[in-house]
């Protein structure tokens, strides 16, 4: 019986490199012995996987069956049997199954992190040859796959973690691989998990922020992943199907990394983007759009340069100047009241914004590819628009002087840019220090304003939304707490506006925060639900109930609202969900 087990489990995956190491210790008998002997000392050496390997090594050598016998019978200290009668005696005194093993697991896995050593794991693969069979077990389960996430990330130069990546993404589990410097460490791996990514971009059109930050993060990591992926997509960005989608994923993760640095100093993805964008064809604005993009400043020459190549007969691609970082800094220079533009340089300003916004620039059908066709029918009313919304921000004035060119300034905001620009001019004017303690309306005609925007340009509400939050989280000590509560609910009626304009998930989900955090006054939460209750009817959407039930229900919110019968809102919403919606 013994013979078998040493046939069958200490010599499986021996490999050539280890079986020529035991016969040159064969040679010195004596040393083997040692050797053994003193692995044979450790606690509970008995439990260990190579206990048959050593044991023939030990008695081919000579060794003395008592003395081992001896040492391992003296050794054995029992700690795993002891642990499952531990876990019997929970389980007998009440405790569920389920949490005695999370409890077990969860100790082992403290334990493995506090004593892994990268090097005895990368002797795993010298010593077994092939992949264990162990490993390909403890990857069907989450929790041993969540340790192996942990200490890939300690341990990033681990071959054996490395390895166990691989294998777990190649067994489907690459979603849940969101440590990017797990991911970054091997190509396979990063593509799996990129693609993941971007198919939650492409799926999740009530979370694009949330999906465009997870992968932008990704993207990220470092150069050689944010080269890859930027080349990658933009490959995918001449597709005709879904090809504009991934033009702005490219073009958000370019946003990305310039708000968060993650280059080094004299480093920056210019180049980069300047590489992919074919802009080489155009020397002198490829020149003037880099040195402003690379000092993340404009100037007055290089918008002049830029402006004779756009105005000309044989302009360069527009997708030149559709730099999301160069589109900021324009709109900033004009929206923003604190910069100063020279009054002769302007037009040139307005003239780019507005070419780049508003010109469409294809390859014509039926003619070389070399050839384009500019539609540039909006240009002209696009300038006229920028210029006369860019007249009203720039000059201070009041709420009051603001009503009488409220028409004007609405026409403008039709056009998607000046949306942007007035925007960006609010958010200035809003975040103000003073602001509110100065305005005496019960809705500033600034944040009427944005209204508008939000009702005539979807694709701005998120940007809106932004705003809003800042404010209401904002810190308004110089006002009375009275004050500051009417204030939080005039913004509410602002995101309850902009749930009605159909930005509906995020506003609840913002919300939602607001409850599980508690930092929030009760009463204003039970403010927005009211509202909410009093501009909805049916029927609702899944996602829409799983977020507004849960507040409708919560006794400290809406106990209040409610009757005796089930007339009022509060009852009737309650009522209508259970009856037609799975909640869970």
């Amino acid at each position: 019986m013994m013979e078998v087990e040493y046939d069958d489990s200490g010599w499986q995956g021996r490999t050539k490199q280890q079986s020529n190491a035991e016969e040159l210790h064969e040679d010195n008998p004596q040393k083997t012995i040692q050797e053994c002997l003193e692995k044979f000392l450790t606690p509970d050496y008995i439990m260990e996987p190579g206990i048959f390997t050593q044991l023939k090594r030990y008695f081919q050598s000579g060794g003395s069956p008592e003395e081992v016998i001896s040492m391992l019978s003296e050794n054995y200290k029992a700690v795993a049997q002891m642990a499952n009668l531990l876990a019997e005696w929970l389980i007998l005194a009440g405790v569920k199954v389920t949490e005695v093993q999370a409890m077990v697991e969860n100790h082992l896995k403290e334990m493995i992190l506090k004593s892994f050593d990268p090097k005895k794991a990368d002797t795993i693969f010298t010593e077994e040859g092939e992949t264990p069979d162990w490993l390909t077990e403890m990857i069907d389960h989450y929790t041993w796959r969540s340790l192996i996430y942990r200490l890939a990330e300690e341990y990033p130069d681990c071959l054996m973690l490395n390895f166990t990546i691989k294998l777990i993404s190649d067994a489907g589990f690459q979603s849940e691989i969101t440590s990017i410097s797990t991911a970054a460490q091997q190509i396979e791996v990063f593509s799996r998990v990129l693609k993941t990514s971007i198919v939650k971009f492409l799926n999740n059109p009530d979370d694009v922020h949330g999906a465009i930050q997870e992968c932008a993060r990704m993207v990220c990591h470092g150069q050689h992943t944010y080269v890859y992926s930027q080349v990658l997509i933009q490959v995918l960005s001449q597709e005709q199907k879904g090809g504009f989608n991934m033009k702005r994923l490219s073009q958000e993760i370019i946003k990305y990394a310039l708000q968060n640095l993650y280059l080094n100093s004299n480093q920056n993805v210019t180049p980069i983007t300047m590489a992919l964008n074919g802009s080489a064809v155009y020397p002198q604005a490829c020149q003037a759009l880099t040195s402003m993009l690379t000092r993340n400043t404009l100037n007055p020459a290089d918008i002049t340069v830029l402006f004779r190549n756009y105005s000309g007969s044989d302009p360069p691609p527009i997708d030149l100047i559709r730099n999301p970082q160069f589109l900021e800094l324009l709109v900033d220079a004009l929206f923003r009241a604190s910069v100063k533009i020279n009054p002769e340089h302007k037009p040139k300003y307005v003239f780019l914004l507005a070419y780049a916004s508003s010109v469409i620039d294809q390859p014509a059908k039926k003619r070389p590819l070399t050839e384009r066709l500019l539609n540039k029918d909006e240009l002209k009313s696009t300038i006229q628009a920028i210029e006369k919304a860019h007249a009203i921000c720039n000059v201070d004035q009041g709420s009051t002087e603001l009503i009488a060119e409220l028409q004007t300034l609405y026409n403008c905001i039709k056009y998607p840019v000046v949306g942007v620009g007035v925007i960006r001019w609010i958010e200035n004017v809003v975040m103000e220090p003073s602001y509110f303690k100065l305005s005496t309306d019960s809705c500033p005609t600034h944040l009427a304003v944005l209204d508008e925007v939000a009702g005539v340009h979807p694709t701005l509400q998120q940007q809106i939304l932004f705003l809003l939050i800042r404010l209401f989280e904002s810190k308004q000590d110089e006002l009375e707490i009275l004050v500051q509560l009417e204030m939080k609910k005039m913004i509410l009626d602002r995101m309850v506006n902009l749930l009605t304009r159909g930005c509906v998930v995020p506003v609840l989900r913002y919300i939602k925060q607001c409850c599980a955090i508690e930092d929030t006054d009760i009463s204003l939460i039970r403010y927005f639900v009211t509202e909410v209750l009093e501009t909805i009817t049916h029927p609702y959407s899944p996602e829409f109930v799983q977020l507004f039930l849960p507040m409708v229900e919560n006794e400290e919110i809406t106990g209040t609202m409610r009757g005796e019968g089930d007339n009022d809102p509060v009852s009737e919403f309650i009522v209508h969900c259970k009856a037609h919606y799975t909640t869970v």
